[in-house]
């Protein structure tokens, strides 16, 4: 049924891909904010990628690849985002605690906003890898169709991303350890 709302939609048929944009827009939103980390530059992506979707549509050669096209476009939509995106850091450092005797919900919320900076830190191109492959669960071979990059780069793009996830979060680790020895 899906396919030949797409095929309607080629044609012209409005309804048809109203139908679509509106099945598909959460998931072209998710995909948006897990590469771009903003919810407003997010909706403008996901709001391009289906106005460009429409625009495109009718040179689409294969109807059934529809949703992996749609991603393409979100994806480009969000390196556009990403181009004009405004750089902010914010440095905070964690002063070490002894240990608490019940689980600390502000240590996991601050192990998650050092991880949100580090995945801030990459490349848009190197988001998109990451959360198409860890967050969506596609295998490297279907990244590099919908991306249309060889494979072989979408597994450098993963490789080198995650080791540079790995380095920022080590990163305040090793600074916490350096300032503790020092003498006072």
């Amino acid at each position: 049924m899906r396919e030949e709302l797409v095929v309607r939609a080629m044609r012209g048929d409005r309804e048809a891909f109203t139908s679509i944009a509106r099945d598909s827009a959460d998931r072209c939103y998710a995909l948006a904010y897990r590469i771009l980390r903003d919810p407003h530059r997010a909706q403008d992506a996901a709001q391009q990628a289906l106005i460009g979707a429409w625009r495109d549509l009718p040179t689409l050669r294969e109807p059934e690849r529809f949703d992996a096209w749609l991603a393409k476009l979100v994806v480009n939509a969000c390196y556009a985002e990403a181009r004009g995106e405004r750089r902010w850091t914010s440095k905070v450092r964690l002063i070490p605690l002894e240990p608490p005797s019940e689980p600390d919900i502000a240590r996991s919320v601050a192990a998650r906003d050092e991880l949100e900076h580090a995945f801030r830190q990459l490349t848009p191109e190197q988001r998109a890898v990451v959360v198409m492959h860890h967050h969506l669960g596609y295998p490297l071979t279907e990244i590099a169709v919908t991306l249309g990059i060889p494979e072989g780069t979408a597994r450098s793009r993963l490789h080198y991303a995650v080791r540079q996830l790995r380095a920022a979060l080590d990163e305040p680790t090793a600074a916490l350890v350096t300032s503790e020895e020092q003498p006072a």
